[in-house]
């Protein structure tokens, strides 16, 4: 079982979103989406958060991963994909989604391919799209309505993905080519329960759903099964992952997006970052992998 959510930051985020582990740095990763920050932190010996570096990137960010074999990361970036460099120096790399669509929640695959998915201005056409480490790009999935937590099974041979719009959590079979397949719904939220938003996947493969609009992040065995529930101080609970030594605690990241000034503070812990304890072990953020070749080119334009 769980402890209770200990608040780590101070600062109501209004879109709060993106949380993972780096472990080049053992730093903790997560983003403000409208506000386009970027934030760095190292975890005190009780889990708490020493702030590190905050970059502002001048758009919005859905999500943030490390780089292997660099020290900077690659975003999920208004309507595309761009590098952020260590000293804070942006420089777009591919432009993916249309018109009026933004990139919202995006993870690495084992393979190190980098997978964004979108959310549009009326919150209906959105796509997930696969970038490749030799910089080429695929949109691999249509017909979501907000593209939102994404994550691999222990094993590679299974992706999960919430769509939010209509409250579920779809399964697909997985292979080393970065082909999705035999498309399932795992987990299905009734509208009154909140919807899924981000997710991750522990070392024995269940998966951590934050539930937007429910304040709690749900525990769910690989079969779906409902297996332990977190409270969290704040109704938008948008993601999760597991940080610091041995990867037991996990990080809840939360919002107060479109609030007035009298609502944030009548709830001071809404857009909040929490710990809690659990006896769960976690994965670090799988890096992307870039073809060196194709990579310096990136580089060389900072």
């Amino acid at each position: 079982m769980s402890g209770e959510g200990i608040a780590v930051t101070v600062t109501q985020a209004e879109l709060g979103e993106g949380v993972s582990w780096d472990d080049r740095r053992d730093e903790l990763l997560h983003v403000d989406i409208p506000a386009g920050l970027v934030y760095r932190s190292r975890l005190t010996a009780d889990g708490g958060l020493i702030p590190v570096r905050t970059y502002d990137v001048r758009g919005s960010v859905g999500a943030v991963v490390p780089i292997d074999g660099d020290d900077g990361w690659l975003l999920a970036r208004d309507r595309g994909v761009a590098y952020l460099a260590s000293d804070g120096a942006v420089v777009p790399i591919a432009e993916l989604a249309p018109s009026g669509v933004k990139m919202n929640d995006a993870a690495c695959d084992p393979q190190g391919r980098f997978w964004a998915g979108t959310i549009s201005d009326d919150d209906g056409g959105a796509a997930l799209y696969r970038f490749d480490p030799d910089g080429r790009s695929s949109r691999v999935l249509d017909g979501l309505t907000i593209s939102n937590g994404i994550d691999w099974s222990p094993d590679g041979r299974v992706m999960y993905l919430a769509d939010s719009g209509p409250g579920v959590v779809h399964a697909f079979d997985f292979d080393e080519r970065g082909t999705i397949a035999n498309e399932r719904a795992l987990i299905t939220l009734p509208g009154s329960a909140g919807t899924p938003d981000g997710l991750t996947v522990d070392t024995n493969g269940d998966l951590w759903v934050a539930i937007w609009g429910g304040g709690r992040v749900h525990r769910y065995g690989p079969d779906g099964t409902l297996r332990e529930e977190l409270l969290v101080p704040a109704v938008e609970t948008t993601s999760c992952a597991f940080a610091g030594p041995g990867l037991h605690w996990l990080y809840v990241t939360s919002a107060t997006e479109n609030w007035t000034v009298e609502q944030r503070r009548s709830m001071p812990g809404a857009g909040l970052v929490y710990r809690y304890e659990t006896t769960a072990t976690g994965r670090p953020a799988a890096r992307f992998r870039p073809d060196p070749g194709w990579w310096a080119g990136v580089v060389a334009d900072r």
